[in-house]
């Protein structure tokens, strides 16, 4: 039987401690985006391009999102808003489209202190 390492387990379960690095923003510029990182079904941490990270917590739990770890969008204009709806991107036999799910604000954050 193979060892399970809690810490790993734990980073599965609960997205790495952050605290807030300022005001919750309504909408991040889509050319901004460097990268994405799926924490689990309701958390996304947005990395851009200058360094900063933003933590969307989305409103529901979004049902696949942090199995698939992938999703779609249409931005408004060239932002991403609150009020835009992300899509699951599904795996495996070829890319299939999951639930659709609303952002929450996009709230600037850092490593928690001894994190």
């Amino acid at each position: 039987m193979a060892s399970v390492n809690p810490e790993a387990t734990e980073a599965l379960i609960a997205p790495p401690a952050m605290v807030p690095a300022g005001d919750p923003v309504n909408c991040i510029q889509t050319r901004q985006i460097r990268s994405t990182v799926v924490q689990d079904d309701q958390t996304i941490d947005f990395r851009m391009t200058n360094g900063q990270v933003f933590r969307n917590t989305l409103p529901n739990r979004c049902p696949g999102l942090g199995f698939s770890r992938a999703f779609s969008y249409s931005p408004t204009a060239s932002q991403l808003c609150s009020v835009d709806i992300i899509t699951v991107v599904n795996q495996g036999a070829g890319p299939t489209r999951g639930a659709s799910c609303g952002l929450g604000p996009f709230v600037p954050v850092k490593p928690a202190e001894g994190g």
